[in-house]
């Protein structure tokens, strides 16, 4: 892995006129009725990059990541302060459209998700629903499967089988799947909660080598507990303590020489 952004030992990611900024979080507090779960988190996340959350259990990486496509609206006790901007534009103004933020930001879960359906139909799932209203003949159809899987290398796997259910992979080809099914409402941000969590250590290899193929085309924001994975798959890395961001960086940098003590005794093992 290589063109590693330069270390800056700050919580916040160098500027670059290189790179836009994908994500850009400002004075984010949020909370979950009395508990306050996310602290003031400022984080600029670069387009076209990998970057890994990493931290220990409870300290806010999956609820900052579930505030980016704004899933925890669900919960009706969240309450947010603060900006998310996704290129340029506030997620959270009222003016704003949930089914187009979701449409730009795919997401992917700790275990694989297939619909109980076909491996074409799934991979169709997303394309039908926020197309509703334009006709696709088969034709095109079979080339947005083909082109998505493709991408996810598990084509040459499943051609000639595409009408078998999805449910009836592998747990790697059923995560792959899953990230085949963003694809073709062409998201430019891909939100990666713990996707390789469920799986062995071939099949995650092969995700994290998938991981790898996308980015530049996609901006991914990967949350896991495997520091090793985290320096293996991500550019860079962001660590955070009690709701809060201690330190972002480089990701060799940060294992090799953080700069906050916190951030070295997670690291170390001696917390978390």
């Amino acid at each position: 892995m290589s063109d590693k952004p330069v270390n800056t030992n700050t919580s916040e990611a160098p500027e670059n006129g290189e790179h836009q900024f994908a994500i850009d979080t400002q004075n984010l507090d949020l909370w979950y009725g009395t508990f306050q779960a996310l602290f003031d988190v400022n984080l600029k996340i670069r387009q076209g990059m990998i970057t890994s959350m990493i931290g220990p259990s409870g300290c806010g990486k999956s609820t900052y990541l579930r505030s980016v496509n704004r899933i925890n609206e669900r919960l009706g006790y969240v309450r947010i302060n603060g900006n998310i901007n996704v290129f340029g534009n506030n997620i959270y103004d009222p003016a704003v459209e949930l089914v187009q933020i979701r449409k730009e930001i795919g997401m992917v879960f700790q275990r694989p998700n297939p619909l109980p359906a076909s491996i074409r139909d799934n991979v169709l799932f997303g394309h039908r629903i926020h197309n509703k209203h334009m006709k696709t003949n088969k034709a095109e159809e079979e080339e947005i499967v083909e082109n998505a899987l493709r991408t996810v290398l598990l084509w040459d796997k499943v051609k000639d089988n595409l009408n078998r259910k999805a449910t009836q992979l592998s747990l790697e080809e059923q995560q792959k799947l899953c990230i085949a099914r963003l694809l073709p409402v062409k998201p430019k941000i891909l939100l990666m909660d713990e996707p390789c969590s469920a799986l062995d250590p071939k099949g995650t290899a092969a995700v994290e080598e998938l991981i790898w193929e996308l980015r530049g085309e996609y901006t991914i924001l990967i949350v896991t507990h495997n520091m090793a994975q985290a320096r293996r798959a991500s550019e860079e890395c962001i660590f955070m303590l009690m709701g809060k961001v201690m330190e972002h960086t480089a990701t060799e940098d940060l294992f090799v020489t953080p700069a906050k003590k916190e951030t070295a005794d997670y690291i170390e093992g001696r917390f978390g």
